[in-house]
């Protein structure tokens, strides 16, 4: 991937509607050798495909929790089975293998409180294998961006 590349693709992360006509115009590229660019991208699965951004709270789930998850023991029995159950849960936007004194990092968005005890629970405690979940509720965000730094 090189820097034309990359041009690309925050190009995309900012506005994934452009038309390629624009694409091209933004990076300096004619449209046909932009639209390739685009396709091998594609292909290759750098680009893994396109989505709308969507408020939280306008859809009606405006809490932010990230949970840490410590594992009971790290069999791979269990970490497998841990990692297929989460999967599963569409609470659970994001799970993240992590270092420290958790295993695991979960964004999970709810409706309220009552929701998230209900989250709790009912979704994460019958998974086997967790010892401990510690939550931190959001009650502010500062910055939140999915268009990637520039590499020098």
């Amino acid at each position: 991937m090189d820097q034309k590349d990359r041009q690309i693709i925050r190009t995309l992360q900012r506005n994934g509607r452009i038309t390629n006509q624009d694409l091209a115009a933004e990076v300096n590229l004619s449209p046909s050798p932009c639209l390739r660019r685009v396709k091998l991208l594609e292909q290759s699965g750098a680009i893994k495909g396109y989505s709308a951004q969507i408020d939280a709270e306008s859809y009606g789930l405006p809490v932010t929790v990230f949970v840490r998850v410590s594992l009971a023991n790290h069999t791979e029995a269990t970490v497998r089975q841990f990692e297929a159950d989460i999967r599963k849960v569409e609470q659970v936007l994001e799970c993240f293998v992590m270092t420290g004194p958790s295993d695991y990092l979960l964004r999970v968005v709810v409706a309220g409180l009552s929701d998230y005890e209900s989250f709790v629970r009912k979704r994460l405690h019958p998974i086997g294998g967790i010892a401990s979940l510690d939550s931190s509720f959001v009650y502010g965000v500062v910055k939140q961006t999915q268009v990637f730094p520039v590499i020098t």
